[in-house]
């Protein structure tokens, strides 16, 4: 470490000191952080937490149960999980729960287990409220009637293609070694949430009707209302839907010590990836430990910033990792601390580990700075407020509370634990990793081979029983109230001096705000001869600019609660950044300086360039990314500017070749002032705002010749269906990618398409996901969309599939997309599930800053009227079955469809062929367009590099 000082102190002396205004201080933050509730607990213990947020008329209900994975016997791994999933199989008195919950316009509806609790949340617009309480009721108190042999059936074989294909990924496997690394055979949290091939088949139907009798009762679950409700209501409306369901029985918590490993183990496994994987492991007490503060200032410091002591120095100033992580992962009662490293390419491993452990020795031993603390609060407490813009969801209001109340009996638990980050000092973080992490620790190495056979689990080949007859509801639904509008608020619009355009939306729920710089690039501007350049080029622009080094910017986005990103769709370029309002200009001055003054050093442009080319090698080791590079070419035609992966990479030689003055070049050329607009959303008004961004872009002035327009002249070719297939051996699955250049254009009206498209292939309900998940059980779900290039768009389908299944599934993909575009149309119900939906959802859509921002910036960049959104709900109301198939049939031919199969060909094609085959086999090389089959069995065929291009 010492060393890593003293050349970080040097390098400092290249750049003149830049102006840094003093940030908010921490405690002043964390005061920010507000989450009034009211809660209450009916007679059966059912504990309700109530938090009223009036910003738009929808209403987050989240339900958590006290149970997960570790409160399942031996030869039963896997039910906690599984039977989350027969949650949305229905009830006694709502035959069809996803139905249901799309009718009443609800979004983010979902479930969720881990270890130690499984939960189930829904946003809904507050006049459906009622009807979803009803909802969440009836499988809370009426669920055993509806469990069937058949619902059992479909959602092992679903649950059973979440593991593959999780399992079939790069990497796949670590998670199970860390878990039995660390933990004693036996133990609550030793095996994975996911169980076991062998136990989920081994479930019974009286196993998961016995599951739910032990652990479901409304005295195991906490229940959350936030946003558009008061207690009073919801008192009233709780105890109507749950006040008759009885108490079940208490629910006894496993005892989960923290183990102690009796001395260092060390693993290496083989397995389908790019680059070496070293992971470091110890066990650690849980998330109420008086050690637990510590344990996540100590993750960030060492593994979580962006400047943290592992990124310091294995990746900007040694350069022998692509990437580095560490942190603090707490369960209820223990927890796991993990350090982890992916080795570059030509570093070995033994040295990459000597390094590594350096590193974390020394911090064990000096412990952090009062600065990396700040740091690390500051960025803490900058997370937690841009999730409370959210009522509901994966990570909003409703998720703190109910984590708080379930696991520490405090709602606003979030605050306790942000003021105890807050109050680490050095001295306590020391004490605290040198009691846990000076133990011995469990490392695994994974590294590139053959992944041994032992990991591919049985499973068996069930037959999904016939369904049953629906049950007959008893009670009848609530009825639905009164849904208001959607509420976008106006789109204020202002110029700075040098005649780049602002766009602001005021959204004032939380102290946050969110800023786009949007040029007009993307990656059709990247260079045909050299793609890539883009991606490196945003890459290498917020590691160093005229004034600041990489560390200094990493620093002062710390400091300031900041963060940067980049990135690029087809047709445009950003750089983007969240700030805390208090420190907004503070953060202007900061994302200015990374858009206009990018430094591109030799140093930092080498070592972006290897990080870049180990992900498009990581890219090429995961079934969808090989898929993903294959397809866009032979759609697109390899000359036309959207021929390229959604990563945008580029190719291994293409990158090889760049230097820092073709980054600078592409910089003059494209992140230009006049190809520049200015987007914010959050809690600022232009007032405040434009003296700000006067300041930081507006004497930005135009400099060298600009790049000149895109080039779209490309001929897109004729299409030309066939099946392309990629060996990819000992996959568990295969992933199916299709697609189709259509003749509309992303400026266009494409509601009626893409609701149409909504039917075919989005959401758990569409007729794809419908027939190859909940009915067959081939999948853990598949879909399809329509593109948003501004030029053309596509019509894509993706489908990961069991690899036994894949020429079934293929043929049943065929015969739907037929069926859709020919005799088999949108039903009536179809189209009333996409009208309700679609249109009740539309109040609840632009919750967040960041969904404002890209709001407005749709509105803007596709020439759309500012009420647009606004006019959406006419638009739903007024469709019908003719128009929807109309607008289907004439868009999507299913003979023009390209299929790219990525799977293991000899699982694919045997015990007996299910890819039709009516041509004799061609390989790749041989220029016929017209075969139906076509293998590509090298990897360097897909980057393309021999041709120079629930």
């Amino acid at each position: 470490m010492r060393r890593l000082s003293t050349v970080l102190l040097l390098s400092t002396a290249f750049f003149a000191p830049a102006a840094f205004a003093k940030p908010a201080p921490v405690a002043k933050l964390v005061s920010a952080v507000k989450l009034p509730y009211q809660e209450f607990t009916l007679d059966n213990g059912l504990r309700v937490v109530v938090h009223t947020d009036r910003k738009a008329p929808v209403v987050a209900v989240s339900v958590w149960y006290g149970v997960g994975s570790k409160y399942e016997p031996k030869g039963k791994t896997g039910f906690a999980h599984l039977f989350e999933h027969l949650m949305f199989g229905g009830s006694e008195n709502v035959e069809a729960f996803d139905q249901t919950v799309v009718d009443l316009g609800g979004s983010d509806n979902n479930g969720t287990t881990d270890f130690d609790r499984t939960n189930y949340f829904q946003t809904v617009p507050t006049g459906s409220l009622d009807r979803m309480l009803f909802v969440e009721a009836d499988r809370m108190g009426r669920l055993l009637g509806a469990i069937s042999q058949n619902k059992l059936d479909t959602q092992r074989g679903v649950v059973q293609n979440e593991k593959r294909q999780r399992d079939n990924q790069p990497y796949g496997l670590a998670f199970y070694e860390l878990l039995s690394g660390i933990f004693p055979e036996g133990h609550p949290y030793q095996h994975s949430v996911i169980g076991s091939m062998a136990d989920l088949d081994a479930a019974s139907l009286e196993d998961v009707r016995g599951w739910f009798r032990a652990n479901y009762g409304p005295n195991n679950a906490v229940l959350v209302l936030a946003g558009d409700i008061d207690l009073a209501t919801a008192k009233a409306k709780v105890q109507s839907a749950f006040g008759g369901i009885a108490r079940g029985p208490a629910v006894a918590r496993p005892a989960a010590p923290v183990p102690v490993l009796a001395a260092p183990v060390t693993k290496t496994i083989k397995d389908q990836v790019a680059n070496t994987r070293i992971l470091k492991a110890w066990p650690i007490p849980g998330l109420r430990d008086k050690d637990a503060a510590a344990l996540r200032a100590a993750g960030g410091v060492l593994g979580g910033l962006s400047s943290s002591r592992l990124d310091n120095a294995l990746v900007r100033e040694q350069k022998v990792a692509v990437s580095v992580s560490a942190g603090a992962e707490l369960g209820e009662d223990v927890g796991f601390f993990t350090v982890q490293m992916d080795v570059l390419p030509g570093t070995s491993t033994e040295d990459a580990m000597k390094r590594l452990d350096g590193i974390v020795n020394e911090f064990l031993a000096r412990g952090p700075t009062a600065d990396e603390l700040r740091r690390v609060a500051t960025q803490s407490v900058s997370g937690t407020i841009s999730g409370l813009e959210a009522v509901g969801g994966f990570g909003g209001k409703a998720v703190l509370l109910a984590e708080g109340k379930l696991f520490s009996n405090n709602p606003r638990q979030v605050r306790n634990d942000l003021k105890a980050m807050a109050a680490v000092t050095p001295k306590s973080v020391r004490a605290v990793t040198q009691k846990w992490l000076t133990r011995p620790a469990f490392t695994l190495i994974i590294e590139a081979g053959t992944r041994d056979t032992r990991y591919v689990e049985a499973d068996s080949a069930r037959k999904i029983a016939d369904p049953e007859p629906a049950l007959k509801p008893t009670l009848p639904l609530p009825p639905l109230q009164t849904n208001p509008g959607l509420d976008f608020p106006p789109i204020e619009r202002a110029k700075l001096s040098n005649g780049i355009e602002v766009f602001l939306a005021r959204r004032s729920t939380v102290p946050l705000v969110q800023v786009q710089v949007s040029f007009d690039a993307g990656y059709a501007a990247d260079p045909r001869s050299a793609l890539g350049t883009q991606a490196l080029t945003l890459g290498v622009m917020d590691e160093g600019t005229a004034s600041r080094s990489s560390v200094q910017i990493a620093e002062e986005s710390e400091a300031l609660g900041t963060s940067i990103s980049t990135g690029a769709s087809m047709d445009r370029t950003s750089i983007g950044m969240t700030a805390l309002a208090p420190n907004l200009a503070a953060s202007l001055d900061l994302l200015a300086d990374v858009v206009r003054n990018p430094a591109f050093s030799d140093a930092e442009v080498d070592r972006v360039r290897a990080q870049q080319l180990a992900r498009i090698s990581d890219e090429l080791t995961k079934p969808a990314g090989l898929a993903g590079r294959v397809l866009p070419p032979v759609l697109w035609g390899k000359d036309h500017p959207y021929a390229v992966p959604g990563s945008g990479l580029g190719q291994i030689g293409a990158i090889k070749a760049l230097t820092p003055a073709d980054l600078k070049a592409f910089h003059t050329g494209w992140l230009r002032p006049e190809k520049a607009r200015i987007f914010v959303a959050g809690d600022t008004n232009l007032k405040r705002l434009m003296p700000m961004l006067e300041k930081s872009f507006g004497t930005w002035v135009v400099q060298g010749a600009p790049a000149g327009p895109k080039d779209f002249s490309a001929a897109i070719p004729a299409p030309r269906p066939r099946i392309i297939l990629i060996d990819r051996p000992n996959s568990p699955q295969s992933v199916i990618m299709a697609g189709v250049v259509l003749s509309a254009s992303g400026r266009d009206d494409l509601v009626t398409l893409r609701a149409a498209n909504e039917v075919f292939g989005v959401g758990l309900l569409s007729r794809i996901n419908a027939d190859l998940r909940e009915a067959k059980g081939w999948s853990y779900g598949v879909r399809s969309g329509i593109g948003g290039a501004e030029e053309r768009v596509s019509f894509t389908i993706s489908a990961p599939v069991q690899a036994d299944r894949t020429g079934d599934s293929l043929r049943a993909l065929r015969q739907h997309l037929a069926d859709f575009t020919g005799p088999k149309g949108v039903s009536p119900e179809e189209l009333t599930r996409i009208i309700n939906s679609n249109s009740r959802e539309l109040p609840g859509s632009f919750e967040s800053s960041g969904e404002l921002l890209g709001g407005i910036a749709n509105i803007v960049n596709l020439g759309r009227p500012d009420d647009w959104y606004k006019g959406l709900a006419k638009k739903y109301t007024s469709m019908t079955t003719a128009s929807l198939d109309a607008t289907a049939r004439g868009a999507i031919n299913p003979a023009n469809i390209v299929w790219v199969v990525v799977g293991d060909a000899k699982q694919v094609r045997e015990p007996e062929p299910r890819v039709p085959r009516p041509l004799p086999l061609h390989r790749r090389g041989q220029h016929d367009e017209q075969l139906t089959e076509h293998h590509i069995r090298d990897v360097s065929d897909v980057n393309g590099d021999h041709q120079g291009s629930r």
